[in-house]
């Protein structure tokens, strides 16, 4: 110990212990084992420790004074696993070997002795160098670590000096690069990509970001970078960066460290799964084939194609079916383009030429723009084989649906990527196919809405025929906008006498049920108003009919029933048959005599007419409402009224005056201003005015259907009215009397045939009627002949036999005159007949 302790302060240990000493190649600067760092112990010959570094005070806890001096088997013990019986005099010359230390708080430590011999000091003069076993193993995963990420990982390191220069890089950056470190070191990030874009962070350059993190020391995390890759400068690729600052020890700047990985392929997917999602959100909103073309379009450009342009058969537009064969020449009708501004693809797509005067289906003034398609394109091979055909930067994809060919869409590229790759195709795939089964929809759609607007056509009146006694005009606006065909209607019929039925009708519902119900009364109350019945008997029979239709099928609610679930065509969904929605339904029928200017109406549930007088006071009369049809319990009241000539009669549904956010009050209180303030305009400009009014935004509720009349009377001049007594000798004085009056308007060539036209009325009158008999012409657009009497029989036309002595007087005056009936009157009949004029003669009103 004596000789220890004098070692231990001699001048050698002080100035030469360190100075010649042999270390091993395990031993790496700054690795754990490295001397300036690790704790070590120097050993005389006798393993007596005569140098104790500050860091085996560290490691082990004993001071230098507690330690120099003494043996060195106090500190290190015996192997911890394999030789558990070796000492301190067992390690080795030099080299490692593993060995159990004992602290200064009697724990034990596994650790690593390196034997370093001293150069000068004796054989047997040693330096221990002692590492904890677990820190030496962080160390060599570190080491690993390291050494992977600078030559095995995939992910790109980059280490940028405070100049924004680039110092160091990985093998995965090199690759990328396409050249070694030393030809691009010293670079800018934007003089490295000097075609790149940021996706995030718009607006700024890699520079900027990089100077961003430097000042500021905040890191910026998974920036999207796209650019091409230096290596394959034909195709861009995806980059997630991120960059954060590095610092030494003592806290300077170094610079910025990137890490960037390529994230193309995920980046592509996440972006088509984007554009189908879109494409679910924005194609198909409309059953409209041409919208629906234009919506792909959008969709497309400019994420995945420079032009998108959409053709289809014209069949398809109008509804029909699609062709199975399309003929190579055949041409298609150009619905769609879409293109982005920075695409040069324009010049690559088959140029339409318009066809003057074709306008599209439903579009007034709208060019067709048809195409053809040259031989050998792309579009035409689509064509032929059924299939899409890719042919460098095009792609045509054929719309199709039930075996037929609808269309084709052509997709465009001319920037990078120029060409489609499969992952491409199939979106393109994709999308076409929701766009065919949108466009199908919609050609569907458009087939039963051609069928219902022409039902509708058909069961409506197109036009309103000029009349003698009123000047018209109508409106009808459906509340479903996307059928266009609802249950409302107006209708006007001409009746004997020159007398004119006015009608308005309001069904329960809308659609095409409501429409064909519609037909089915509209078609009644024209059939009922030509057997001359008055308003209120019309309504009864009216009612009758409506009230009977659920009884032919008194099973029609019974939805348990097979036979009462329909299955809907083409969709397999089941239908339960709904009951009459004529049940319900309410009517005004009004009868106007422009001889006398009387006018009688009647009403099943229905809204009373506006009346405006000629001053332009407008009421809406006190007419006895009446069940609505089918419902009965209560008679129909009819009321009659005297209209001055130019009085207008406003007929409509309750459409045009009821709303959501205003009581009915309102609308027909603004309906009566609008009416009364512009009863002397034109009944076309008037219309349009009320709808405008009432209907400012063009929606409602309920379906509007409008008539406006406005009255006329037939002058003294037009009508000639006799009363002559029940007796045979009045039958020449008759003659006489029309003869003459014939021969006062210029009609002498209507004087044979209707001399024997007044004979037989009248002789059948005097026969089998009783009372006073009326005679009365009218010459309007024809000449009228009416004979009544107060009987209430009315005659039959039959074909005599040979051996019959009478009978044949009516079918005489059938074949005269080009129609004739009877109609009822309070006190009787007329039998009333019409003539033609001679066809060189026009007749009329005075006021024609």
């Amino acid at each position: 110990m004596n000789t220890a302790g004098s070692a231990a302060t001699s001048p050698w240990h002080a100035a030469n212990i360190w100075t010649a000493w042999s270390v091993p190649e395990s031993a790496e600067l700054g690795g754990p084992l490295d001397v300036a760092v690790a704790a070590t112990v120097v050993l005389d010959a006798w393993n007596t420790v005569i140098g104790w570094s500050p860091a085996a005070a560290s490691l082990l806890g004993y001071s230098g004074e507690e330690v120099i001096g003494r043996p060195v088997d106090m500190l290190l013990g015996a192997h911890p696993v394999e030789k558990p019986g070796r000492t301190v005099h067992d390690l080795p010359p030099s080299g490692s070997d593993t060995r159990l230390a004992r602290h200064r708080d009697g724990r034990s430590l596994q650790v690593v002795v390196l034997v370093c011999p001293l150069a000068g000091g004796g054989a047997a003069t040693r330096i221990l160098v002692i590492a904890e076993l677990e820190s030496l193993r962080l160390s060599e995963t570190r080491k690993a670590m390291l050494n992977g990420l600078t030559t095995q990982s995939a992910i790109g390191l980059a280490v940028y000096d405070t100049d924004l220069r680039l110092t160091w890089a990985n093998t995965a950056h090199d690759l990328e690069m396409g050249r070694p470190l030393a030809e691009y070191r010293g670079k800018a990030p934007d003089e490295l990509y000097p075609d790149g874009t940021l996706l995030t962070m718009g607006g700024r350059t890699l520079d900027d970001v990089m100077q961003r993190v430097i000042d500021t020391g905040e890191p910026v995390i998974d920036l999207h970078f796209r650019g091409p890759m230096p290596s394959d400068p034909g195709k861009d690729h995806v980059w997630s960066c991120s960059y954060y600052r590095l610092l030494d020890a003592d806290g300077r700047v170094l610079g910025v460290c990137e890490d960037a990985f390529d994230i193309t392929d995920r980046y592509e997917v996440q972006n088509r799964l984007a554009l189908l999602v879109e494409a679910g959100r924005r194609i198909g909103t409309t059953l409209d084939v041409v919208v629906t073309a234009r919506e792909i379009a959008d969709v497309a450009v400019p994420d995945f194609a420079g032009v998108v342009t959409v053709d289809v058969e014209r069949a398809v537009l109008e509804g029909g079916d699609p062709a199975t064969d399309v003929p190579t020449g055949a041409a298609f009708v150009r619905v769609a383009t879409g293109s982005d501004p920075r695409s040069a693809a324009e010049a690559v797509t088959p140029v339409p030429y318009a066809e003057d005067g074709d306008p599209l289906p439903g579009r007034e003034g709208e060019p067709v723009r048809l195409v053809r398609y040259p031989r050998g394109s792309p579009q035409l091979r689509s064509l032929s084989s059924g299939g899409r055909v890719l042919d460098d930067n095009t792609l045509v994809v054929p719309l199709r649906s039930r075996g037929g060919t609808m269309g084709l869409v052509t997709f465009v590229r001319t920037g990078r990527p120029a060409v489609f790759d499969n992952g491409e195709v199939a979106l393109a795939d994709e999308l076409t196919a929701r766009a065919a089964v949108s466009i199908d929809n919609a050609r569907r759609f458009t087939r039963e809405r051609v069928a219902s607007l022409t039902l509708q056509r058909q069961l409506l009146p197109q036009h309103l025929p000029p009349q003698p006694a009123v000047d018209v005009a109508h409106r009808y606006l459906p509340t479903d906008a996307v059928t266009g065909v609802g249950g409302d209607w107006t209708d006007v019929i001409p009746l004997s006498g020159t007398r004119v039925g006015l009608v308005v009708g309001d069904i329960v519902g809308h659609g095409l049920q409501a429409a064909a119900t519609m037909g089915r009364l509209r078609t009644t109350v024209e059939a009922l108003a030509r057997l001359d019945m008055p308003p209120d008997e019309l309504l009864t029979r009216l009612d009758d009919l409506v009230g009977r239709s659920p009884e032919r099928q008194p099973d029609l609610l019974d939805n348990t029933a097979e036979s009462h679930v329909a299955t809907a065509a083409g969709t397999g969904a089941p239908v339960i048959p709904q009951p009459d929605v004529a049940i319900g339904a309410t009517c005004l029928y009004a009868v106007y005599d422009p001889v006398s200017c009387r006018c009688s109406m009647a009403r099943a549930g229905h809204m009373p007419p506006a009346i405006v007088k000629p001053d332009g006071s407008c009421v809406f009369p006190d007419l006895p409402a009446g069940p609505p049809l089918g419902l009965g319990g209560m008679p129909f009241e009819a009321m009659e009224m005297e209209l001055p000539e130019g009085s207008l009669i406003a007929l409509f549904t309750d459409g045009l005056v009821e709303a959501r956010d205003r009581d009915i009050d309102v609308g027909l209180d603004r309906l009566g201003r609008v009416l009364g303030g512009g009863h002397a305009r034109p009944l076309e400009e008037l219309c349009d005015r009320a709808v405008t009014e009432l209907r400012p935004d063009g929606s409602s509720a309920d379906d509007t259907a409008l008539l406006l009349v406005r009255t006329r009377q037939l002058g003294t001049s037009q009508v000639a009215v006799w009363q002559l007594p029940a007796e045979a000798v009045v039958v020449g004085r008759a003659r006489e009397l029309v003869t003459g009056q014939l021969s006062d308007w210029g009609l002498d060539e209507l004087s044979f045939a209707t001399e024997l036209v007044v004979s037989e009325l009248v002789t059948n009158a005097i026969r089998y009627a009783e009372g006073p008999l009326h005679l009365r012409l009218i010459r309007d657009r024809a000449l009228l002949c009416e004979v009544a009497d107060a009987g209430h029989t009315s005659p039959h036309l039959r074909h005599s036999t040979v051996e019959d002595e009478g009978g044949r007087g009516l079918f005489i005056v059938a074949q005269l005159v080009q129609r004739w009936g009877t109609r009822y009157t309070s006190s009787g009949k007329i039998i009333w007949t019409e003539q033609k004029f001679p066809s060189d003669r026009i007749q009329g009103s005075d006021r024609l």
